[in-house]
């Protein structure tokens, strides 16, 4: 059955209405304000990137499993980020129209829709075959041509693009990987959410010279990125 031109209008009312509620209640609260980053946000369209069966729920305040069962999915970092953090790591790393960008975690593929919008060329690296063709699909359908999802280990495999402008883990980590800084250029800034629960911090390190300044200027918990170091629990 064919749905009436005014249904088509009422729904696209209401997911515009829906994205401009993220922005305004969950994302600017969390201050994000910078305007080029909430322009971004609401040209990007996240329901586009959402699972099927997840429609409903593509711009909640929660992470949004990409596999099933969702405890296997969250243990495994499978997931899209809440909103708010995502949109709190674009603001903080600055990126620029001349930037390259290499992320770790596509999953899909949003955060590399947003990254794309804003910086010259996007490397998205994704351990799952699944997730891969995802957000490669998820990409194309939005007319994202300037972001490459490729099958890769972020933690072990050879990453051979570098150096880049900008590095974006979109999972936590235990400690800044030393492998991704050495990939920035002179000005690069890397972020990643670090650390161990239930504490967890936001790390932004920005490459001067031959050293690296970091701020840590938020808090927020999500999944392990899969395969990179953690600490040993043994104790004498």
């Amino acid at each position: 059955m064919n749905l009436p031109l005014n249904t088509f209008a009422d729904v696209h009312d209401a997911t515009a209405q829906a994205r401009f509620n993220m922005i305004e209640q969950q994302i600017r609260p969390w201050n994000v304000l910078d305007e080029a980053t909430l322009d971004t946000l609401a040209a990007v369209r996240r329901e586009e990137f959402v699972p099927p069966a997840l429609q409903g729920m593509a711009f909640a305040d929660v992470e949004l499993p990409l596999s099933s069962p969702v405890e296997q999915a969250e243990r495994l970092g499978q997931v899209m980020l809440a909103p708010r953090v995502e949109a709190r790591l674009l603001q903080d790393l600055q990126i620029q129209p001349t930037d390259r960008v290499l992320e770790i975690g596509a999953g899909s593929g949003y955060m590399a829709a947003l990254l794309a919008h804003r910086a010259e060329h996007v490397v998205s690296l994704e351990i799952v075959p699944e997730l891969v063709e995802f957000a490669r699909e998820n990409l194309r359908s939005a007319g994202v041509h300037n972001a490459d999802v490729r099958q890769a280990d972020g933690a072990l495999d050879p990453i051979n693009d570098g150096p880049f402008d900008v590095v974006v883990l979109s999972g936590s980590v235990a400690e800044v990987p030393h492998r991704l800084l050495a990939l920035l250029r002179e000005g690069g800034r890397l972020g990643a959410i670090v650390g161990l629960e239930p504490m967890m911090r936001a790390t932004i390190v920005r490459r001067t010279g031959e050293g690296f300044e970091t701020d840590q200027p938020w808090d927020a918990i999500v999944p392990r990125l899969r395969n990179f170091p953690e600490p040993s629990l043994f104790r004498f």
